[in-house]
């Protein structure tokens, strides 16, 4: 099923021009697509089930013009997903990705890449270039600064434009918050990251903030401020994160299935083993049916899932 998109383009939103933000919802992250003089290029292609409208997108804005090159803040499948049906479709494409998991990608271990351990999909793509931190890259014309953006994602990064003061943050910082941090559900130290990163863009000062999710923003300092609200918050009470990094991921699938019988629903559960691993570390003492069961009841109370005798739909 095919998302809303808005548009944002230069004339509009006060972007940079030749910058077109393609919102998508929360299945797809969005996508900013630059076309330069000499060269188009996409930041981020959403989920892998939106393949076609992310091809749509781009030639509704690029015509009978091709797409030269893609870049991947990070490899979460909502930010990459769109990489092998575009590339499949641009014969010449170039694709750059963060360097900490390229080694990954190129001998495709989907696992190690967090798509079957999060329950996700992303068909296999490849890649031509790295987005290092301290570099810059062409986009739209202007020098995009590439700085190292860890938290959400350890080899995440984010995109300034030092003449616009424009900030692709990614996931790190959205108009109200920031992504889950997943190495923290590991076991592996990253508030302290996401805290830097926090500070990173402060220092950056941009004027403008296109996120990975929900609308261009402008006051910074007020997003800036609730997201260090929020991580105050999940540093007093990791449990917390933890219950609500399960329920964002069983939301996700049901954004992407929309209905699912009761045996599928248990069965992706236990397929699932971001799952195991979360209720192995902070719910010892709960079984991981009953867990999500009660996870679901959560998201259910919100208005945000559905279950009847026929099996479970997203709301």
């Amino acid at each position: 099923m095919p998302e809303r998109v808005g548009h944002h383009g230069e004339a509009s939103a006060g972007l940079p021009a030749n910058v077109v933000v393609f919102e998508r919802g929360w299945l797809s992250s969005n996508n900013i697509l630059f076309a330069g003089a000499e060269e188009t290029a996409l930041v981020d292609t959403g989920y892998a089930t939106h393949a076609d409208q992310t091809l749509a997108l781009v030639e509704s804005v690029l015509g009978e013009r091709p797409l030269d090159r893609v870049l991947n803040t990070h490899l979460h499948s909502d930010h990459c997903g769109g990489n092998a049906a575009l590339q499949q479709r641009y014969p010449s494409l170039r694709t750059d990705i963060p360097p900490g998991e390229a080694a990954l990608v190129e001998r495709w271990d989907a696992q190690g890449l967090s798509f079957l351990a999060t329950g996700q999909s992303c068909p296999r793509f490849a890649f031509t270039g790295l987005l290092k931190p301290g570099t810059e890259c062409l986009l739209g014309d202007s020098a995009w600064q590439v700085h190292g953006a860890p938290g959400h994602d350890p080899h995440s990064v984010i995109l300034f434009d030092p003449a616009s003061r424009t900030l692709i943050s990614a996931d790190a910082l959205w108009e109200n918050g920031f992504g889950i941090a997943f190495p923290e559900l590991m076991g592996e130290r990253s508030f302290g990251d996401i805290a830097a990163t926090l500070d990173l863009i402060e220092k950056l000062a941009p004027r403008q903030v296109i996120p990975g999710h929900g609308g261009v923003f402008t006051d910074v300092e007020r997003s800036l401020h609730t997201a260090r609200k929020r991580l105050a918050g999940l540093q007093r009470d990791p449990v917390k994160h933890a219950r609500h990094a399960m329920k964002v991921l069983m939301k996700f699938k049901l954004l992407e299935l929309h209905a699912v019988s009761h045996a599928e629903w248990s069965e992706w559960l236990a397929g699932t083993s971001y799952f195991e691993l979360i209720r192995a570390r902070f719910f010892a003492d709960a079984s991981l049916e009953a867990l999500t069961t009660d996870l679901l009841a959560e998201l259910i109370t919100v208005g945000a899932a559905q279950s009847d005798a026929l099996g479970v739909r997203n709301a």
